[in-house]
């Protein structure tokens, strides 16, 4: 395959505020340009698209293309089920929804300290090694965010696991949070091969400093942005796909064409794409991803990464000598339609689920007070 994969998490939306309004004809031509340049590779989940997202890739892919045309990845979230009934039932609606007959990839979703214990208790691991054993899974493996330490006891524990998805881009590839250089050399040390998510942070790579941006168009004119961070993570030797939520047909036409004949990052790239990351770490206050996990179960339907967005392009403004930014606005327009950073009650939901583990309670003060006053 190659290594470019298409996520469908971040889909072209009819209407900004609302994640489940995909734009099905748009989607179409995404996927239509895709497969035509060769790329098999597609990626979803249950709570993608406030749910929706696997229906979509059913009407968008699974019912516009044979079977064996394409590869389709989806995951068992611990949010879903809470017994051993709960994950074949998860399963069979699985099946349902995408209408795909089986799934190439399939992962246990999301692991880090918080839910492991879960996944024990209800043998998912097990579980998902089963369902290849029965044919309905081609390839068992699971996504991962937390320390190397604990990929390591469970890669230790479960060796028939066959791949692992992890957060690795260049922002993140020293970062003491995130260590995807240090996660990395525990699947190698293992033999596993890696997916890649999150290349470009979602979205934070795509719009880096200017002088970052001077600095890449000096190495490489032709080359967009976003395409250094997606290269980055291609170049790894045991990357066997890359993952990107690709939201138009533009995003498309750019990262299909610079990977359909995919050459790896030299050692002079590389070592720029590590200044470019102590640069654009400068700039970062809330190092966000805008996945959306925390945004389904909160109370006060805040739209958490929408506001750290706003947030983080107003720090990165000098706001001393314009004083005032459209990102106001922006944040004002919002709470029309959803709650104000200041509506948190603290509840914890969201940081329960964030998988950059932010401290999101604290932030939201930071962002009211910011917008707020």
């Amino acid at each position: 395959m190659k290594k470019l994969g298409f996520g469908l998490m971040r889909l072209p939306l009819l209407n900004p505020n609302d994640d489940a309004s995909v734009d099905i004809e748009q989607a179409k031509q995404m996927v239509d340009l895709f497969m035509q340049r060769g790329f098999t590779y597609f990626d979803t989940a249950i709570m993608y698209h406030n749910c929706v997202s696997q229906r979509v890739a059913k009407e968008i892919l699974v019912d516009r293309y044979p079977r064996d045309s394409f590869t389709l990845a989806t995951k068992l979230h611990s949010a879903f089920f809470d017994s051993l009934e709960d994950r074949d039932r998860v399963f069979s609606e699985q099946l349902e929804q995408t209408g795909a007959g089986y799934f190439d990839y399939y992962l246990i979703h999301g692991v880090e300290a918080s839910n492991y214990p879960k996944y024990e208790k209800y043998d998912c691991f097990n579980w998902v090694l089963e369902k290849k054993r029965q044919g309905l899974v081609r390839h068992a493996g699971f996504s991962f965010h937390d320390t190397p330490e604990l990929l390591d006891r469970i890669l230790t524990k479960y060796p028939e696991l066959e791949f692992v998805q992890m957060q690795l881009n260049y922002l993140d590839w020293e970062s003491e949070w995130v260590q995807s250089r240090a996660v990395y050399e525990v699947a190698v040390k293992h033999g596993k091969p890696v997916v890649v998510m999150e290349p470009v942070k979602g979205g934070t790579l795509a719009k880096v400093p200017d002088a970052v941006t001077q600095m890449f168009k000096t190495a490489a004119p032709d080359m967009s942005v976003p395409s250094w961070a997606i290269r980055f993570a291609a170049t790894q030797e045991n990357v066997m796909m890359v993952l990107s939520g690709m939201s138009s047909i533009q995003q498309m036409e750019d990262n299909t064409g610079y990977m359909q004949d995919f050459t790896p990052l030299t050692e002079e790239e590389i070592a720029l794409t590590h200044q470019a990351a102590d640069i654009i770490n400068g700039k970062i206050t809330v190092p966000c991803t805008g996945c959306s996990y925390c945004t389904e179960g909160c109370p006060k339907h805040i739209p958490i990464p929408k506001y750290f967005s706003l947030y983080n392009e107003n720090m990165r403004e000098d706001l001393e000598e314009k004083g005032w930014t459209v990102n106001e606005s922006y944040y004002e327009n919002l709470t029309n339609t959803f709650g104000k950073a200041s509506d948190c009650i603290a509840c914890g939901q969201c940081e329960s689920v964030c998988p950059q583990h932010l401290p999101i309670i604290r932030l939201m003060r930071d962002v009211a007070k910011h917008f707020e006053g």
